[in-house]
């Protein structure tokens, strides 16, 4: 028996090496539980078009659990942790986060391409992926295209019921 590592299959090091190797199924069930495409939409007259939009993929968990953002952090290989709802003391939960439209376009949409979800969470993705290919082309920086994709943005997460902002207050 190696003197560094445990035959106890619940062993702290055992259970590093399981998430490791971190199942992809895994990973969508999960993010369908915790996790969210969001498209951050601010007024910004720094922006050629007034408004900022910034595709965001999040992952929420416990600091109780926070091996398992830790292992998806790891399995893209890409993204930041980061204390969530930082300004309210009974918030004890984290998130992954992955902002960089390279990161977004080659790592976290292929694979949700590939592992699809089960559930409405697939048609919010299927709006964000195609935001983000907007993006890409270009079209977030013509007024057409940040019209359509603020209202692209606003099908998102039930409709836009938990946005702070109403559409039309962007524009004025």
């Amino acid at each position: 028996m190696n003197k560094y590592r445990s035959d106890n299959v619940l062993s702290a090091d055992n259970q590093q090496e399981r998430l490791k190797k971190i199942n992809p199924w895994y990973i969508v069930g999960f993010v369908e539980g915790e996790g969210t495409f969001h498209v951050a939409l601010h007024k910004d007259p720094r922006m050629k078009q007034g408004i900022k939009v910034i595709p965001e993929f999040h992952v929420n968990q416990s600091i109780l659990r926070m091996e398992t953002i830790e292992a998806i952090q790891d399995y893209f290989d890409c993204g930041y942790l980061k204390q969530n709802h930082i300004q309210r003391e009974d918030d004890d939960t984290y998130v992954y986060v992955v902002r960089d439209r390279k990161d977004l376009l080659q790592k976290i949409i292929p694979f949700f391409e590939k592992y699809p979800f089960l559930s409405n969470k697939g048609e919010t993705f299927n709006i964000f992926k195609r935001i983000t290919s907007m993006m890409n082309n270009g079209e977030h920086l013509t007024k057409n295209g940040v019209r359509k994709i603020v209202d692209l943005a606003y099908k998102m997460n039930q409709g836009g019921k938990y946005r702070k902002v109403k559409k039309e207050d962007l524009f004025l």
